[in-house]
């Protein structure tokens, strides 16, 4: 197997590997992997918080690169058969901005990239790269739920303000906030096998109202203020409509983007099964018949040659589904 698990920084526990799956998911921040191992009298202690790194030869190179790293043992699981085995859990180190909670009050007219600058700081992490993300954000106030959750409800809001889309990304040298689709090598996907392609109208909309949050006029209810209408495809499709109310939209011009970008005709997403490209990651951009195509999310199994297993989805489809909702 071309693939090495250090633990520590000092423990290769490469020749005691059985298998290695890896999940990435733009559902979660954190890269998921199960490293199972046959245990000798010689293998190190290992219990849950210890440092773990997996590295691997990408497709068509020849050198080690890190796949996981830094990742963390989350869980340790041991079994006793007549054979000692033992089954770890890690996650890279985003984990904790996913498990650990804390409030914030964030004024008006910030950007992500200020207040991701405010969480890595709170929380020591490295950053790696971190773009302008451009769009000034409305005053947040985030009671307590975990920091990857007010992360991401930064990302939705810059989304939503016509921005573009970002998911964090926990990479060798630091806290990445990455934008989906940019990444340098876009794979062609081939000898493909048990591929599903699913396309509804279920959730489409041909005409998009956003309306101001719902107020009152001497204490009696008045009907909503429209900030912005638009239509699209009603000939095609049917009227099918959305209405939006929405804390986060702060103008009208932002009203606009957001209905414009709620319009939604057939969404699709297609699975399948591939051979393993090892360093493709939720959010990158991959080629399928002639298709750009967003991965949502990747299942792998490590090995020569391995398997992964993708979903996949329009950019559009990605948009709607995950950052305005």
């Amino acid at each position: 197997m071309s693939y090495k698990v250090i633990l520590q920084d000092k423990y290769d526990l490469s020749p005691l590997v059985e298998a290695i799956n890896l999940r990435d998911s733009l559902e979660q921040v954190a890269y998921q992997g199960t490293v199972n191992l046959i245990v000798t009298p010689d293998m190190p202690a290992i219990s849950p918080g210890m440092s773990i790194r997996i590295s691997g030869i990408p497709y068509g190179k020849k050198d080690y690169v890190p796949l996981l790293n830094p990742a963390v043992v989350w869980e340790v699981e041991s079994s006793n058969n007549g054979n000692k085995k033992m089954a770890l859990t890690i996650y890279d180190r985003t984990i904790y901005l996913d498990k650990s909670e804390d409030e914030y009050l964030f004024p008006a007219k910030q950007t992500a990239t200020q207040r991701f600058k405010k969480y890595a700081a709170d929380w020591n992490l490295k950053i790696a790269k971190l773009p302008d993300t451009g769009k000034e954000l409305g005053r947040s106030v985030y009671r307590t739920q975990s920091i990857y959750a007010s992360m991401f409800a930064d990302l939705r809001e810059t989304a939503k303000a016509g921005g573009k889309l970002y998911h964090p990304r926990m990479v060798s040298s630091g806290l990445e906030l990455y934008e989906l689709g940019t990444n340098k090598d876009v794979y062609i996907l081939e000898y493909v096998t048990d591929t599903t392609q699913s396309r509804t109208l279920e959730g489409a909309a041909t005409k998009v109202k956003v309306l101001a949050t719902t107020a009152s006029e001497f204490g009696q209810e008045i009907p909503s203020k429209v900030m912005a209408i638009t239509e699209k495809d009603i000939d095609k499709y049917g009227q099918l409509q959305a209405i939006i109310q929405d804390d986060e939209v702060k103008s009208n011009a932002a009203a606009k983007e957001l209905a414009k970008s709620k319009l939604r005709g057939i969404s699709q997403t297609i699975s399948l099964n591939a051979p393993d490209i090892n360093t493709i990651r939720a959010g990158d951009a991959v080629m399928l018949g002639g298709m750009k195509l967003l991965v949502i999310s990747v299942s792998r199994e490590l090995g020569s040659p391995g398997n992964m297993s993708l979903e996949l989805g329009t950019y559009d489809d990605v948009k709607r589904r995950f950052y305005l909702e």
